[in-house]
């Protein structure tokens, strides 16, 4: 049993769900619909205490007469509770959860594969990294959010848990998980993709998002799913690729940090002064006012242009290279 979030005309909107198996294949029901205020279904009897509405409960053990109902409404409406009173019961909840994970600790885990994707997308929102590599050798205690989950229940859950993910990790987590890094060849494509031509990367991001929306191994048990039309659990990662740009890149630090290292006469460098608008103009060779008119979208998509033609791996000159970074950096800081 699951908590199912859906925005409908810019209101959010609640429902309670589940996974159930239908012979092989898992899939997800409707069992209760909690509209735009589910906190309404919290009664408060007095002191410390609370209960979900009988109403609730009623209709969703009709629907589920075996399951442990109660226990798993407390779990869904758990964030929907007073904050003072859920502050005093938390510790007792915390007990009870320590207790039922020491129950369920010798179970078996779930013996099917895991869809790539899904195990992408759990392996950045827990380390952050571009580089996934060694995902094959990662424990799979790491993907144990997606066991016994169907698709509608595993797409809930990265609903929510792409919520930590901030403004400039949006597209670089959009460009890992769609492992579109596989399809260049330049030394900068793990790590750094503001370098690579963004128009081809625009490219294989759109094949990709399409292929997934007609992949029929991913989108087993989603009953209705039309592959001609862009599913919505997929529309927002249009919108996080094009509505932002990525961030400043670790890689970029790194290779900063290996050429000062490889000067012989290195002394740690004083605090770097702020780069003026003029000095800027003249690295990005454009005049001022129209950097002060670009937006962070036009900035980034100039410094890419510029970064490709004195990048030091295409022959290009590393002070410039290192200049035009440090442009690029204070200007954006300046636009917010």
């Amino acid at each position: 049993m699951y908590l199912a979030r859906k925005r409908e005309k810019g209101v959010l909107h609640y429902a309670i769900r589940e996974t159930y198996s239908d012979g092989d294949c898992l899939r997800s029901r409707h069992l209760f619909d909690l509209g735009a205020e589910p906190w309404r279904y919290v009664v408060y009897p007095g002191g410390n205490a609370y209960y979900i509405h009988e109403e609730v409960e009623d209709t969703v053990r009709s629907l589920d007469p075996e399951g442990p109902v109660y226990e798993q409404l407390e779990r869904i409406f758990w964030f929907f509770i007073k904050p003072d009173i859920r502050h005093a019961v938390e510790h007792f909840r915390r007990r009870e959860t320590e207790i039922r994970k020491a129950r369920t600790a010798d179970r078996k885990t779930d013996d099917r594969d895991f869809h790539l994707f899904d195990k992408r997308r759990v392996h950045f929102l827990r380390f952050g990294q571009m580089d996934q590599g060694r995902i094959g050798a990662a424990p799979r205690t790491l993907f144990k959010v997606l066991h016994h989950k169907s698709r509608d229940e595993i797409e809930q859950h990265f609903l929510h848990s792409e919520g930590i993910l901030k403004a400039h990790e949006r597209k670089a987590y959009i460009y890992v998980i769609f492992n579109i890094q596989r399809f260049f060849t330049e030394l900068i494509a793990k790590e750094m993709p503001q370098g690579l031509d963004p128009a081809a990367v625009d490219e294989r991001f759109l094949e990709e998002i399409c292929r997934l929306n007609e992949d029929d191994r991913f989108w087993a048990g989603m009953d209705g799913h039309d592959a001609g039309k862009l599913h919505e659990y997929l529309i927002r990662y249009v919108t996080m690729y094009f509505d932002n740009d990525y961030g400043r890149s670790p890689w970029l630090a790194d290779y900063f940090r290996q050429f000062m290292d490889s000067r012989r006469r290195y002394a740690p460098p004083s605090p770097r002064p702020s780069v003026s608008k003029a000095e800027a103009a003249a690295v990005f060779g454009v005049r001022k006012d129209e950097l002060h008119a670009m937006s962070r979208r036009a900035l980034a998509r100039l410094y890419r242009k510029k970064a490709r033609e004195c990048h030091p791996d295409g022959g290009g000159d590393s002070k410039l290279f290192i200049k035009l970074t440090e442009a690029y950096h204070a200007l954006l800081k300046r636009k917010g």
